[in-house]
């Protein structure tokens, strides 16, 4: 199941998973970042753990390469299993079982990494990342959107459509934005409008919460709110 692109932006650094399937609630078990750390994708027959060992890995400073090698290594379904990695250096990686269902396979460049299974054909891969290199100037979570729709247009997944996520991690301990549409007969559209909704109150709010950097953020409610209005009206 399922296809995704993971990126990374690199004027802010953050880096970016977007994922669509025939899947019921995709963001649970494919999609795993942390911030100034890395990102992985486990697909195909998914394997939940390969998440939080190879986040642990990447951590560690464990290039993305040997991240693929050690958790398929350790794996008896490995030929089962698709994986694909983002190291903190922006290095990528990537693993296709023998036995992951047609159509099935991936393309890599800098800054972003994509693969599918169980996809009409490879015109999927290409639209989605042909779309991501396109879209270079608009907003980092938009460039995502864009390329899971541009994939879905090839094609997308040969069973249909039902779910999709949106993860986005930069600075913090805590996503910038992690947006999952769990069942859906358009999830991608269904996306887009949940990122668009984002951007009206929670995105300006999120400016105010504690980080590393000010660990108490800001609470007096009346600066809050003079701050998300401003935002907004300059938009």
């Amino acid at each position: 199941m399922t296809w995704s692109i993971i990126a990374r932006d690199p004027p802010t650094g953050a880096f970016g998973i977007a994922v669509a399937t025939r899947f019921f609630a995709v963001g649970s078990l494919v999609p795993h970042a942390r911030s100034e750390v890395g990102a992985l994708c486990t697909q195909a027959l998914v394997n939940p753990t390969y998440g939080p060992a190879g986040l642990k890995l990447l951590t560690e400073g464990v290039a993305a390469a040997e991240v693929v090698k050690r958790l398929t290594a350790a794996d008896a379904g490995a030929a089962h299993r698709q994986l694909h990695v983002m190291d903190r250096a922006g290095r990528t990686a990537a693993h296709t079982g023998s036995a992951c269902v047609s159509w099935c396979g991936g393309t890599h460049a800098e800054d972003y990494s994509i693969a599918g299974n169980m996809l009409t054909g490879p015109a999927v891969i290409e639209a989605t990342a042909d779309a991501f290199r396109r879209h270079a100037d608009r907003p980092f979570a938009e460039r995502l959107i864009a390329a899971l729709e541009a994939g879905e247009a090839a094609g997308g997944d040969k069973r249909g459509k039902q779910s999709a996520v949106l993860l986005i991690c930069s600075t913090e301990d805590y996503p910038d934005l992690d947006l999952r549409v769990d069942d859906h007969v358009d999830p991608l559209v269904e996306l887009r409008r949940l990122y668009e909704v984002s951007q009206t109150y929670y995105t300006p709010f999120k400016r105010f919460l504690p980080t590393r950097a000010h660990p108490a953020g800001i609470f007096d409610r009346t600066v809050i709110e003079a701050g998300i209005k401003a935002t907004l009206a300059s938009r």
